[in-house]
């Protein structure tokens, strides 16, 4: 079949080839020739051009390839670099500018329904007048053309000549007249208005033209593009915009607004008002981490003191003073070099915090913690959520929306109430911990260097510390027992042979009520050691955090 078919159109080719033939022998003969010698040489003239100009291009793809390589591939030092002179060029431009002072634009106001109406009805009176003012001059123009045409009717010629009569020419020329007079009037008009206009234009490029001094812009109490603190803070402002330098232009803008009509620099300076004493049981700093950076205490159980949030007011006072105390902290950081400790952890303490139902508490909680992100960017090196509630957990997508930036909940580390020591231990130090969170800082954070030893005592058994005394001295310690519920006594045993041991403190039961921090001390005549057993009898093990220190007798 299909080699029927295929003799079949060759036939059909055949005929239809050879009709034509006989027809026009001058025009089908040479038709088919030009088409096979011509086209198939110009083809490959084609082919082998292209294929030239691919191979010589083909070098130079490969170079911008790589050149582009070499482009992308960057350290992220070389990155941030980049990204911040292009942040100061653009900072420079906008002080030049005077950008930062700019004044917002005004509201636009609306119109009332009354005033939209009566705007209206002005309009269309507007337009009857124009349309009266018109139908006269129309009139004006007809009357002075009706007495022309009895002149014109007894001149019977042809159209031609009409256009040659003198009368009509002129009673026309007279009518035009008229009609020039109203537009030059109007055209008078027009121009007394146009210099006005064209005056005002020129005073305003006369404004514009004039110089005008770059102004002065400071941040957190330091001046932009002044020194290498101004560079810290600016980067604070890109990696809270993943260097986008545009973005962070916009994000230092909309800061240094906020913090004028805020008056941040006036209210650091204020005098704090009576709450401000509970408050400061509120949120409070203390201490640093084990890196350096200083520690923000928050306690969200105390939202619970009706006295102190009883209505939308005394919010705002605690908002004021979290601001002005997180001024405070920010302008007493390092910002001299980017190694420099810039940025603080927050230690956020939800025992006793309110329910999800009280919602408007938490909406106030929500704007100021957006605030903060807002205006204090890149200033949390770690979050950590401390004695979070069992529904809290379940609910993480509610408790993540009130931390909204994405960097931020990176940095965040929740813990329920039995782990809440250990990951406070894990990033500070017992000894800068307050005793209220675990630790053994009290009022001021120790200064002395004594470090603090964690032990763990086991379920049902017995641990025993050891405090060497060399010499004469007065030895003192302070320990705690996380958890309590254990069994606490001190006694001094000698070096000598033949010396009695000395009971310094007899062992007793400690309860969760008692003291959390036991101190006690000793004064040594003779060199020896105090033995401290802690008798763990419960079924959970116990971490035991101690330090202790020697004066000698002749320092006493």
């Amino acid at each position: 079949m299909a080699q029927e078919e295929a003799q079949k159109s060759a036939d059909v080719v055949v005929v239809s080839a050879e009709k034509p033939m006989t027809d026009d022998k001058e025009v089908t003969v040479p038709a088919p020739v030009p088409e096979k010698e011509v086209t198939p040489p110009v083809a490959s003239d084609e082919k082998v051009a292209a294929e030239a100009e691919a191979e010589k291009a083909a070098p130079v793809k490969e170079e911008e390839t790589v050149v582009a390589e070499k482009v992308v591939v960057l350290t992220p030092e070389e990155l941030e670099k980049k990204a911040l002179e292009e942040f100061k060029e653009l900072v420079r431009e906008a002080l030049n500018k005077r950008e930062f002072t700019a004044p917002p634009p005004p509201p636009v106001k609306e119109e009332k329904p009354e005033e939209k109406k009566s705007a209206e009805e002005s309009k269309e009176e507007d337009k009857t007048d124009e349309k009266k003012e018109e139908e006269k001059q129309e009139e004006a123009v007809k009357t002075e053309e009706k007495p022309s045409e009895p002149a014109a009717a007894p001149a019977e010629t042809k159209p031609e000549e009409k256009e040659a009569v003198p009368v009509t020419t002129e009673k026309a020329t007279g009518g035009e007249e008229d009609g020039t007079k109203t537009v030059e009037a109007i055209e008078e008009s027009i121009v007394s208005v146009t210099p006005q206009e064209s005056t005002a234009e020129e005073t305003t490029v006369v404004a514009e033209a004039e110089p005008v001094e770059p102004e002065e812009v400071s941040i957190y109490g330091v001046p932009l593009l002044q020194d290498e603190r101004s560079d810290v803070i600016l980067l604070k402002f890109l990696r809270a915009r993943d260097f986008k330098v545009k973005e962070a232009l916009t994000m230092l803008k909309n800061t240094v607004q906020w913090r004028k009509e805020n008056k941040i620099d006036e209210l650091i300076e204020a005098e704090a008002g009576e709450e401000a004493s509970e408050f400061e049981k509120m949120v409070f700093a203390h201490g640093v981490d084990k890196e350096g950076h200083v520690v923000i205490y928050s306690s969200y159980g105390e939202f619970q003191n009706k006295e102190l949030f009883s209505d939308k007011e005394k919010l705002n006072k605690f908002l004021n003073w979290r601001i002005q105390l997180q001024e405070k902290c920010v302008r007493a950081l390092d910002f001299s070099s980017p190694d420099a400790k810039s940025s603080f952890v927050f230690v956020s303490d939800f025992r006793n915090a309110p329910g999800l139902g009280k919602r408007a508490l938490w909406q106030f909680i929500r704007r100021a913690v957006k605030q903060f992100e807002d205006n204090y960017p890149e200033f949390a090196t770690r979050e950590l959520f401390i004695n979070v509630p069992w529904w809290y957990i379940p609910y993480y997508k509610t408790f993540g929306s009130i931390i909204t930036s994405p960097k931020t909940r990176s940095k965040m580390v929740l813990a329920g109430p039995s782990k809440s020591a250990d990951t406070i231990f894990k990033y500070i130090s017992p000894e800068q911990v307050p005793v209220k969170y675990g630790g053994l800082s009290k009022d001021i954070p120790s200064t002395n260097g004594d470090t603090v030893t964690e032990a763990i005592v086991k379920p049902a058994a017995k641990y025993t510390i050891e405090l060497p005394a060399s010499e004469a001295c007065t030895l003192s310690w302070e320990l705690r027992v996380l958890g309590a519920d254990v069994s606490y006594g001190a006694q001094f045993e000698p070096t000598t042979e033949g010396s009695y041991v000395v009971i310094v403190s007899k062992n007793r039961k400690i309860g969760l009520t008692d003291e959390p921090v036991i101190t006690d001390s000793f004064k040594v005549g003779e060199p020896g050691k105090i033995v401290i057993t802690i008798d763990n009898q419960t079924s959970k093990k116990k971490k035991v955090l101690y330090r202790f220190k020697t004066q000698p007798k002749s320092d006493i």
